[in-house]
C-alpha cells in the first residue's frame, strides 16, 4: 500500500504527463502505462479534453478556455499551455507551462 505522499507525487506526475501529451505533443490518445484514453474536442468551444482513470478515480483534463476572466485564462491568452483537472465535479489541479498547482484538500 502506497503512502498518501507517494500517491500525491504519483498523481502530480500523471497530471503533468497528461498535460504534455494533450497540449505539447498534440496527441489524439493519452497513454498512461498500458491504458489508453482518447482526446476529444468540446463541441462548442473546441477545447481539447481527456477523461482518464487514476487510483480508481475518473479525472477529466480540459484545456483552459482563454476567453474567460480567470487567472488561468490570462495565462492561456499569453500563450502558455494550460489544462484544468476535475475529479467528482471539483477542480483538483491545473497544469500551466508544465508546472502543477493543486487545489483543496487533495493538494495538501
Amino acid at each position: 500500500m502506497r503512502t498518501k505522499a507517494a500517491i500525491m507525487k504519483a498523481i502530480s506526475d500523471v497530471l503533468v504527463d497528461v498535460w504534455s501529451q494533450v497540449l505539447v505533443d498534440d496527441a489524439k490518445i493519452v497513454r498512461l502505462g498500458a491504458e489508453q484514453f482518447p482526446v476529444s474536442t468540446s463541441k462548442t468551444k473546441r477545447l481539447r479534453q481527456v477523461e482518464f482513470t487514476f487510483e480508481g478515480k475518473t479525472i477529466t483534463g480540459i484545456e483552459q478556455n482563454p476567453k474567460t476572466k480567470s487567472r488561468w485564462a490570462k495565462e492561456a491568452r499569453a500563450g502558455r499551455m494550460v489544462v484544468q483537472f476535475i475529479e467528482e465535479g471539483r477542480y483538483i489541479a491545473v497544469v500551466s507551462a508544465g508546472k502543477i498547482t493543486r487545489y483543496g484538500k487533495r493538494g495538501q
